[in-house]
């Protein structure tokens, strides 16, 4: 616990990893010393994540060239086991845990204490007890995964990770699904872990907790070792070009169109909890979104802008009251599939869960919601193909072909196949959930030149976002929903960071600037 700040803890030297068809990484090195906080940022497609899978033992040896040295000792891992056991814990993006087993079971799964062959359950809850702690969350151990929200489990994987004596702590985009409280949790247990000596490997598309949090920041392009640098010693434009290989001289490019009709209204929407019954996780909300416009919807985790939007699709078992209008006409929306039929497409927040099926292919993917188009009595293949070419070439989505599939693509690139199929539908009405989540921020920028491009095409683009520079950046009205109610509805040009934030959590006054279509409804 005692070595120096100088000294490397982990070495990966002359790195390289090929897939059919596609070299992941080419010669790649990195550096990490002890009790920093080392950066890794890079396009989706960079080779972040061949990278962090080849130190966590998944790709095992053999697969790869180079070599892994772990405190001064060369490390040939052939299992996820092998790298826990050198002390590197990984945790990802997509929670790890079994749902159906306790934190405490979660926690000490595969290594639980015995005593004369039996397990030792007493000091398994204690000792996960102490563990949840140390991270600040305040439960039984005892409680099953399954019962915790999104953000709690991630905490529990850093329970786990800091109760098997982690030397080297690997977060892959760790805050993605963290409310803003267990941010500054994330955060305050990573500063106390570099006090520790403990070295976190940190990759994330938030520049800002780059430049918040890290010590130094390693950059991979295209599979390929760009450089090293002290945070404190270069700028987030001089980082972007690192990352891009070019100045990115606008991440938010938003154009202002004629803004035309009231295209799509919800009125007086209520939508149940399907548990209880009478509990409102959405209350008597009306909002209008027209043609050449963006709708922002801002608000906290837990605000029920999810809720809002899968209730009025037909997505969520709870009962669900109130209208929804398209073109002047009310529609009857009873199942996602009734709203795709009335030309509603959905972008959810979990992509790979909700968004794509990830073992089909980029084509069955784009095709998947528009088999009409394409099925008489059989699968016309040839015109499959030619419409998944389209919007490959349309939206510029990287992959070997479109036979490829999706859960070999990038994160970026996966979102851009589920963008892809709701194009396909022909929507009149496209609904964005966290369309940037997880996403480089070259990505980002293309992604939006794409919401522009469809307003400008008659497409009704309404955005839901916890970033609120993206939501300031792209919106020309925004929403603010708190405990499930709409709070406030205005311009952009009325709103900040610090008028959405005060609206969100509830300390704001009665706005002094509503647009009139609005006024009444939200009243």
């Amino acid at each position: 616990m005692g070595e120096s700040r100088e000294k490397n803890i982990l070495e990966m030297n002359h790195i390289t990893k090929t897939f059919p068809g596609v070299r992941a990484l080419s010669d790649v090195c990195l550096e990490v010393r002890y009790g920093e906080v080392h950066a890794v940022c890079g396009e989706n497609g960079a080779g972040k994540s061949t990278l962090i899978k080849i130190l966590s033992g998944i790709y095992p040896r053999g697969s790869f060239d180079g070599e892994l040295i772990v405190e001064g000792v060369k490390k040939q891992f052939s299992n996820v086991r092998d790298s826990e056991d050198a002390g590197i814990a990984t945790i990802y993006q997509e929670i790890e845990l079994i749902q159906e087993l306790s934190v405490a079971e979660n926690i000490f799964l595969g290594r639980q204490p015995n005593k004369y062959c039996v397990i030792d359950w007493m000091k398994v809850r204690a000792e996960a007890q102490k563990a949840l702690e140390e991270v600040g969350i305040d439960i039984d151990a005892m409680t099953k995964v399954r019962e915790l929200g999104v953000g709690q489990q991630q905490l529990v994987e850093i329970a786990k990770a800091l109760q098997q004596n982690a030397r080297v702590l690997v977060l892959d985009e760790p805050t993605a699904s963290l409310s803003e409280g267990e941010v500054d949790i994330l955060f305050r247990i990573v500063r106390r872990l570099r006090k520790r000596n403990v070295a976190c490997i940190y990759i994330s598309h938030r520049l800002d907790e780059v430049f918040e949090l890290a010590d130094r920041v390693s950059v991979l392009r295209d599979g390929q070792y760009i450089g090293t640098k002290d945070v404190s010693c270069i700028t987030k434009d001089e980082l972007i070009q690192m990352m891009v290989g070019r100045e990115l001289k606008t991440l938010f490019p938003k154009e202002v169109f004629q803004k035309g009709s009231p295209g799509f209204e919800v009125r007086h929407l209520t939508v149940y909890d399907g548990a209880d019954k009478s509990r409102k996780i959405v209350d008597d909300v009306s909002f209008q979104a027209s043609y050449g416009e963006i709708l922002g919807i801002a608000g906290l985790v837990g605000a029920g802008r999810t809720e809002m939007i899968q209730g009025l699709i037909g997505a969520l078992p709870g009962k669900v009251t109130g209208e929804v209008i398209i073109d002047g006409e009310r529609v009857k929306i009873h199942s996602p599939i009734d709203a795709v039929r009335y030309g509603i497409g959905y972008v959810p927040e979990d992509r790979k869960g909700a968004g794509a099926v990830l073992g089909m292919s980029v084509r069955e993917n784009i095709t998947l919601a528009s088999l009409k188009k394409i099925f008489r009595t059989f699968i016309n293949g040839s015109r499959e193909t030619s419409e998944a070419d389209k919007y490959v070439s349309y939206l510029q989505i990287k992959t070997p072909s479109i036979e490829q599939k999706v859960e070999n693509l990038s994160g970026g690139n996966q979102q851009k196949v589920v963008i892809g199929k709701w194009l396909l539908t022909d929507s009149r009405v496209l609904i964005l959930d966290e369309p940037s989540r997880g996403i480089d921020i070259a990505v980002k920028a293309e992604i939006y030149k794409i919401m522009n491009e469809l307003v400008k095409k008659g497409v009704i683009v309404i955005m839901i976002s916890s970033e609120l520079p993206e939501i300031l950046g792209m919106s020309d009205r925004i929403i603010v929903m708190r405990e499930g109610r709409i709070a406030v509805c205005a311009g952009r040009d009325e709103m900040n960071q610090e008028i959405i934030m005060k609206y969100a959590t509830g300390s704001a006054e009665e706005p002094a600037y509503t647009p009139q279509e609005d006024r009444s409804e939200h009243k």
